[in-house]
Order: C-alpha cells, then structure tokens, then sequence
C-alpha cells in the first residue's frame, strides 16, 4: 500500500517543489518510488498566490489522514509553517538542514516539514526531504514533550 505525502509550496518555493517531486518520481535510485503517492497542493508556477491556502489544503490532508507527511515550501519557510501549525492536528518543523529535518521526525514527531525556498539550494532541499521521510519517531523521553505541544 502507497503512503501519501502531501507537498504544496507557494511561488518563492515553487522551484523547490518541482524538485522534491521528481526526486519522488523521477529518481531511479529510489528504492522506494513505489511506496509513494505524492498529492500536489500547488502552486503550479512562480505567480503569486497566498501561502496560507496552501498550507491550509494540505494540512486538512494530514489532519485527516488522506496523507501521512506534508512537505510545504515559501520563501522564508516561516510563513507557511506558521499556517501549518494553526492546526491542531499539525507538528511542522522548519527545516533548512538534513539534521533538522531528521530531528524533526526523531525528537518532535513532525508530520509536516516546511522548507526555505529562497535560501536552500534544490540539492538541499532533496537531502532534508530524503531524511524527514526515513527518519522514525524515537518516543522514550520526547514522548510526553510532544504530548503537551497541543492541549
């Protein structure tokens, strides 16, 4: 059975989207490309639009659990992930680097990683996304700090 991810990005983050997916549907040294359906909340081009309906569309998709990850990009990564996290259901970390983005998923249990679009090259980018999807939540000790995040 295929695990959704859902990405999404606005126009600062645009370049970066179309980048993680073809590394999920392009990349033939992927074991995984098979494991994976990738849902496009857009945009779908560098014209501008509102981050927070982005991030909004795919949370709804984590909260519901249509997708088990989300992966949004802006500009800064801080206006969306702002969005990202009004929701409840929601933990979304912002990543720049592959040991945050792991840290994300290990200490924090994020379902959603926002990524700086204007500050992170597509490489990197591809390098957080590949660590935020292997990695695994450790529970233990982060275990109750995760649970008073939303009360």
């Amino acid at each position: 059975m295929k695990q959704v991810i859902a990405i999404g990005c606005d126009h600062g983050g645009y370049k970066i989207k179309e980048a993680v997916k073809k590394f999920f549907t392009e990349n033939e040294d992927m074991v995984v490309l098979d494991e994976y359906e990738i849902i496009d909340h857009g945009c779908y081009n560098e014209d501008s639009v509102d981050y927070p309906d982005i991030a909004h569309a795919l949370c709804d998709d984590v909260e519901s659990g249509k997708a088990l990850l989300g992966i949004l990009v802006c500009g800064s990564g801080n206006g969306i992930n702002m969005a990202a996290n009004s929701h409840k259901g929601v933990r979304s970390a912002l990543c720049w680097r592959p040991d945050v983005a792991a840290l994300a998923i290990q200490h924090n249990n994020a379902n959603v990683m926002a990524l700086p679009g204007r500050f992170i090259t597509e490489s990197d980018a591809i390098e957080c996304v590949s660590k935020f999807i292997y990695s695994r939540f450790e529970g233990g000790r982060h275990e109750k700090r995760v649970n008073k995040i939303k009360q």
